[in-house]
């Protein structure tokens, strides 16, 4: 699927549509430059699970940030800061890959780690400050 959004509202729609696909045992590769939205982007799927203003602060230092919805805790990794790809044990990667569903900015950082099966969303800037976001390997009819 791919859309063009020219502001955050547009891009929490977008958010609004994919939340209600995610099940546990979800890993999600957000691929993108900096400044591009994925955050932005993670902020808006967690607040419509959550039915709520939950504050969702960029995991940029802390490399994970948890939040429990109804039906799965999500993890949204930052990896960054990733040195080796390896690094990403220390923080529960494969608790979260199995558990909940996973939210990875900077995924390539991981390498081999980022299971094969995983679903991908690419957002990309244009130079008139519009948006492409694309999505792969979601159920379109869930």
């Amino acid at each position: 699927m791919r859309w063009i959004i020219h502001d955050e509202k547009e891009l929490m729609a977008i958010a609004a549509t994919i939340a209600p696909k995610l099940k546990a045992g979800d890993v999600i590769a957000l691929h993108g430059t900096l400044g591009v939205g994925k955050t932005t982007f993670v902020r808006a799927l967690i607040r419509y699970l959550n039915k709520s203003e939950t504050e969702v602060p960029s995991p940029t230092f802390t490399l994970l940030q948890m939040y429990d919805t109804a039906n799965f805790t999500i993890y949204h990794f930052d990896f960054y800061r990733l040195k080796r790809p390896d690094e990403a044990y220390e923080i529960g990667i494969e608790d979260a890959f199995e558990l909940g569903v996973s939210l990875i900015e900077w995924p390539d950082k991981i390498g081999s780690l980022l299971p094969k099966k995983h679903k991908s969303i690419s957002f990309e800037m244009l130079p008139d400050n519009t948006r492409i976001i694309e999505t792969e390997d979601f159920d379109e009819d869930a």
